[in-house]
């Protein structure tokens, strides 16, 4: 089910516009993959448009950035297949390009789970509109699931959330049986609250919880990003920041860049705390790295930090300023690249 709230046909006012950024997904039964690779690769040429898409047998999972006439057309050109006809888009603004290049890629699952008796298409929770989810989550008998990673849960999460402490989405099935069922039989709550970034992963996470024989299962419609656009800042009950899979590292409750920067050497998002620890080395190794790389490692870190700083002065980009190369302490002003809004 295609959960969208934005209409696909419109985009977010900008002052000088730019770059149109479009993130979709969708739960559909797909065949003839590679023949859909070309066509999204042929879509993506003729309107100079980047990103990635991930293309599965359960559907299609993507974000694309370019001209705005390149990505209306790439949307146009996917939503006349009946398969997409209703995909929804959420749409947005960027000053910059934030893809090097397309990518279309046949994957096993949009979002990894590793259950393949999960299907979306046929069971999900109850959504939940963004205006009524913290009526729901401050409910004492309502318990709260945070179906993120444990660093995603460190920056910001919502009142009441448990962090079943993964390091991927693969582990949550396993978090489940041995901590989330044993709970459940403890404290008896009537319903179960799940979130993530943009909805995608939540999907998934109530579909396989239903599968499993979990009852009241409900989940918030659009993610966090939803949430935060449609709820007004400092009235939620969502705090901290909201970790995205980009430039900006994490948005605020105002869906601006944050104060969390990127590790270079891990790709782990680091809080302003984090940079004044004995192990920082922008570019080279944070708290979360420091004894995992070798000395020849991270002078190979420290060596591309150096590249990168001449490509700067030189006005010029550099390959590792992309995703692994996000934003640091020391350029705030660098243009952030857009949000994979659906694709979380």
């Amino acid at each position: 089910m295609d959960t969208k709230m934005d209409s696909p046909s419109e985009a977010p006012a900008s002052g000088d516009k730019g770059f149109l950024v479009a993130a979709f997904y969708k739960f559909i039964a797909l065949d003839d993959l590679e023949a859909w690779t070309h066509r999204l690769k042929s879509w993506a040429v003729s309107g100079n448009v980047r990103g990635t898409v991930l293309i599965a047998q359960e559907g299609i999972n993507g974000t694309i950035c370019g001209p705005e006439a390149g990505v209306r057309t790439f949307l146009g050109e996917l939503r006349s297949h009946r398969y997409f006809a209703d995909l929804g888009a959420k749409l947005s603004w960027s000053k910059a390009q934030g893809f090097n290049r397309f990518k279309a890629r046949i994957k096993r699952e949009i979002v990894t789970m590793g259950c393949p008796q999960v299907n979306p298409r046929e069971v999900v929770g109850t959504y939940v509109a963004p205006r009524d989810w913290d009526a729901l989550i401050r409910d004492p008998e309502t318990l709260v699931v945070d179906t993120r990673n444990d660093f995603e849960f460190e920056l910001g999460t919502f009142e009441r959330a448990i962090d079943p402490l993964t390091k991927s989405f693969g582990e949550f099935p396993a978090w489940v049986e041995r901590t989330l069922r044993p709970l459940i039989d403890k404290q008896k709550p009537k319903r179960l609250a799940l979130f993530c970034t943009g909805g995608i992963r939540c999907e998934k996470a109530t579909s396989f919880l239903l599968q499993a024989g979990f009852e009241g299962v409900h989940h918030l419609q659009g993610g966090i990003l939803q949430y935060l656009e449609d709820v007004e800042p400092g009235q939620g009950s969502f705090h901290g920041e909201c970790f995205v899979f980009d430039q900006r590292v994490a948005v605020n409750e105002h869906l601006a860049p944050g104060t969390a920067v990127m590790c270079h050497a891990c790709r782990m998002p680091l809080r302003p705390s984090d940079l004044e620890l004995a192990g920082y080395v922008e570019g080279v190794s944070c708290r979360h790295c420091v004894s995992m790389h070798t000395d020849e490692r991270r002078e190979g870190f420290a060596e591309r930090e150096r590249q990168v700083a001449l490509a700067a002065s030189r006005g010029e980009d550099h390959l590792a300023q992309g995703f692994s190369g996000a934003k640091t302490k020391t350029a705030p002003s660098a243009q952030p690249a857009p949000t994979p809004i659906a694709a979380v």
